[in-house]
């Protein structure tokens, strides 16, 4: 589709600077109407404030404000972590898994008011331009996807500023933003500024959302989570959404500095990024559902399943939700899920999430079989047969060596 046959654009909006050149810069460059779209995800009802208007001020003709949160948090965090996917090692995947959510609602959008293109404000350095056109492939193959960052010449804040200005469209943004920062109900990610030196170590303006371990109270606090088929249902024995859970947990965690790391992470465009992510409700609830897989999987279902949440954790930051393999994996994950019903309790103490009691009607630890005080249940001269079966290729191996067969 040409730029001339393109009459009415979607445009993921936040508010800030790169979206709010790309309203008029989508008029004059497309002389089309520009639609503009923004996402609630969780990231605070101040991000919010005033967005309608000030759209519209920039040269929208309407803008949509969709409420994701339950819908987020419910089809995409707690799906994620039944696989207990973590990127890296340490990355909770907090922006990798709100993407999908955003780009499934503008698609929605621009199915509601009949435009024929898509358009988003990534850069072409970062993994949010495959996420989101990796959906818009799956979902819409049809709309015609806008990438100004790949199409414009403007190559800085300072660029985007003199384009404003020139135009007499206001903005609060200034040249000496320090940090780019992305928030949502499971996290919030800070990039850029000090942070872009590795050896550099944040500084306390870094942080956001969480309290100092260093200046966390000193008097740990216990809380206990509740689990049914792999969804959390209860904090403290009380009844909450999926999205008033997470909202719940964040609340108790921040204040003892759960849920900081400071990575360097691999970007699926091939450069290495340097990131501080806060995440302290997400902490508490990966390491609960850790402690109940534990409790409740043997051993081989537990080896699959780490091995699964590597793939997972890739699949989901390479923006490839809407896939077969993603329906397939979650299916698997789903069936281990049925049986994580119980009850974890979780010490939040210095920055540090720690499972400290745990307890499931499917739990396959027996303390009849575990005790080292007498039992009459486990006959220790057992173990002799099956060490010889299971060692039996090692000691074929070692007398063929001491034979010189090999």
């Amino acid at each position: 589709m040409t730029a001339q046959s393109i009459k009415k654009v979607v445009l993921a909006y936040s508010g800030g600077l790169d979206t709010s050149a790309i309203i008029p810069w989508l008029k004059e460059n497309y002389d089309c109407e520009v639609v503009a779209f923004a996402a609630d995800v969780g990231q605070g009802d101040e991000e919010l404030e005033g967005l309608r208007e000030k759209a519209l001020a920039t040269g929208a003709s309407e803008c949509y404000i969709v409420d994701l949160k339950e819908e987020f948090v419910r089809d995409y965090i707690y799906p994620t972590i039944t696989t207990g996917a973590v990127y890296e090692g340490q990355y909770l995947l907090g922006t990798s898994m709100a993407r999908p959510v955003i780009a499934k609602a503008q698609v929605e959008i621009a199915r509601k008011v009949g435009a024929d293109a898509l358009c988003h404000g990534c850069t072409g350095k970062g993994n949010d331009q495959v996420r989101f056109e990796g959906a818009f492939a799956s979902l819409a193959p049809d709309l015609t996807v806008i990438a100004p960052w790949r199409e414009w010449d403007m190559h800085s804040r300072e660029d985007l500023l003199d384009y404003l200005a020139e135009r007499k469209i206001k903005t609060s943004a200034s040249a000496t933003k320090i940090y780019s920062r992305d928030a949502n109900a499971w996290h919030i990610s800070h990039e850029g500024g000090e942070l872009e030196d590795p050896w550099c170590e944040p500084s306390k303006g870094v942080w956001t959302l969480t309290t100092d371990p260093e200046d966390a109270p000193n008097t740990p606090e216990r809380i206990m989570l509740s689990f049914e088929a792999g969804k959390l249902v209860a904090i403290n024995d009380e009844k909450l959404s999926p999205y008033q859970a997470l909202v719940k947990l964040n609340s108790l965690a921040a204040p003892h500095g759960v849920g900081r790391i400071d990575i360097v992470e691999n970007r699926l465009v091939g450069m290495k990024s340097r990131g501080c992510y806060e995440t302290p409700g997400g902490t508490v609830l990966m390491a609960a559902y850790k402690a109940l897989e534990l409790l409740v999987l043997d051993k081989r279902s537990m080896q699959y399943r780490e091995q699964q949440a590597i793939e997972f954790s890739h699949l989901v930051y390479d923006g490839r939700w809407f896939t077969p393999l993603c329906n397939a994996m979650l299916a698997s994950a789903a069936e281990f899920a049925a049986k994580l019903t119980g009850d974890i309790v979780v010490k939040l103490y210095k920055g540090q999430a720690t499972v400290v009691q745990r307890r499931s009607p499917n739990s396959l630890y027996s303390e009849d079989f575990a005790t080292f005080s007498k039992d009459e249940v486990y006959d220790q001269k057992h173990a002799e047969g099956f060490i010889r079966l299971f060692s039996l290729s090692s000691r074929i191996q070692a007398l063929k060596n001491q034979n010189g067969k090999v």
